[in-house]
């Protein structure tokens, strides 16, 4: 089967959870023998990397502004598959669901990964949100599988646009790393911090992470993972509370063996998303067996599922109160930490992740 992947920013992974599913995926479909090919923006890719992890990579350009970065480098991307010998497509992100006419127009079936409910991002505009919910009308309309990463994202597309999807999560046992320097880097110990990995975008709350940190008696290091290109504003606000707190952490955005020795290093986690479904890091702590704190919602409390802290901003109980109460006695909670890894390897292990996509994708061929 030659399987392309579009829609990403590319691999190796070094942006978000879709280019962590395109590769965990991809390199698992390759070892089972596939052809697949990843396409990836310039402005990421590593110079001379033709190969990863047994992925093809086809490097194309991308407009990098934030309201058409995305679909830009999908458009370049949908033309130049079309004149390639795939079988199926795997895009990734409802938004590019206007381009599926051009795929199909060459007989390319397509399985769209639609991800959360982007439209509730606070970044966008009236006319930016307008689109996604026009994009999300499409989705339903061309796609020939519709995807999504998580229950709660399943109900909404059948209640909203009455049209079922196959689901299927993130994958989150990572293996363990190896002895590195990263902790030791940033002035860190094992089992001494605490972290935090997302974009700094309003809706995953790296500020109020921040702010909420100040008032967390002791020593113990907040460790933020992460950054973002568009939300410069945002970001001030977080260094600007990291500056009044010497225990708080920057590290910008870290990937690979760096990024694995942070999570498994960790002592706890905090999880402070609003929207989406599956989010990738949340499960990965989890398989990594740490404690996770997670901000009280429906697409959260789907993946925790009783084997972690959930947390409110604006009400008791607080990210404050429940990180003072960990801090205070960690060994009360470290059963939560082991059944959290459990619970990850029932039901998000990435070769069970790859093998419903590998029949997801086979099915699209034979019809």
């Amino acid at each position: 089967m030659r399987v392309a992947i579009l829609g990403t920013r590319g691999v190796p992974a070094c942006y978000s959870g879709f280019e962590t599913l395109a590769e965990e995926l991809g390199a698992r479909l390759a070892q089972r023998a596939h052809e697949v090919t990843v396409y990836t923006r310039k402005h990421l890719a590593v110079n001379g990397l033709a190969v990863h992890r047994g992925i093809r990579i086809e490097v194309l350009p991308a407009w990098r502004a934030k309201t058409v970065e995305t679909l830009s480098h999908t458009a370049l991307s949908c033309l130049h598959a079309s004149r390639r010998r795939y079988d199926v497509v795997l895009l990734c992100n409802a938004a590019n669901a206007p381009l599926i006419p051009l795929l199909h127009a060459r007989g390319l079936p397509v399985l769209l990964n639609v991800d959360g409910i982007e439209r509730k991002r606070r970044k966008w505009s009236r006319l930016g949100q307008a689109y996604y919910r026009w994009c999300e009308r499409l989705a339903v309309r061309f796609a020939d599988t519709l995807l999504t990463d998580a229950a709660v994202m399943r109900r909404y597309y059948r209640r909203a646009w009455g049209r079922d999807s196959v689901m299927i999560p993130y994958g989150g046992d990572l293996e363990p790393p190896g002895t590195g320097t990263t902790l030791a880097r940033f002035g860190l110990q094992p089992g001494g911090y605490i972290l935090y990995v997302a974009r700094f975008e309003p809706e995953n709350n790296p500020d109020r992470v921040a702010i909420s940190y100040r008032e967390v008696p002791g020593t113990t290091p907040l460790v933020m993972v992460g950054g973002a290109p568009y939300a410069p504003d945002l970001v001030q606000r977080v260094r600007a509370a990291a500056a009044q707190d010497p225990r708080i952490v920057l590290t910008g955005f870290v990937y690979g063996e760096g990024y694995r020795e942070l999570l498994f290093g960790a002592a706890a986690y905090v999880q402070a998303t609003e929207v989406g479904g599956t989010h990738p890091a949340l499960v990965e702590a989890m398989g990594a067996g740490r404690v996770v704190f997670f901000l009280d919602n429906l697409p959260n409390r789907e993946v925790v599922g009783g084997v972690g802290v959930p947390f409110r901003f604006d009400s008791e109980p607080t990210l404050t109160s429940r990180l003072a109460a960990f801090l205070a006695a960690p060994a009360t909670f470290a059963e939560l930490g082991a059944a959290a890894r459990t619970r990850v390897f029932e039901r998000y292990r990435w070769d069970d992740v790859a093998t419903a996509y590998e029949r997801a994708l086979e099915e699209l061929c034979r019809a």
